[in-house]
């Protein structure tokens, strides 16, 4: 599966884009003044999807891509 793909099934499930999510994140304390914050793991994030959102690895891995700067 593409990485768009990924994205795609995952804006289908959640409602949310990869910004929403973005945003979201902020408000957990993984983004500060638009960066990600450097202690912040993978763990964290993916943890955090497959609560929230019941999200599996792959999509979780997909946003956390996402969250480093992948954008294609």
């Amino acid at each position: 599966m593409s990485f768009q793909a990924y994205l795609t099934n995952i804006e289908a499930k959640t409602g949310k884009s990869p910004e929403d999510l973005v945003k979201l994140a902020e408000g957990k304390g993984f983004f500060q003044q638009g960066e990600l914050v450097k202690t912040v793991k993978a763990t964290d994030v993916t943890n955090w999807l497959q609560s929230e959102f019941d999200l599996g690895h792959g999509h979780c891995m997909a946003i956390w891509a996402y969250f480093k700067g992948k954008r294609d």
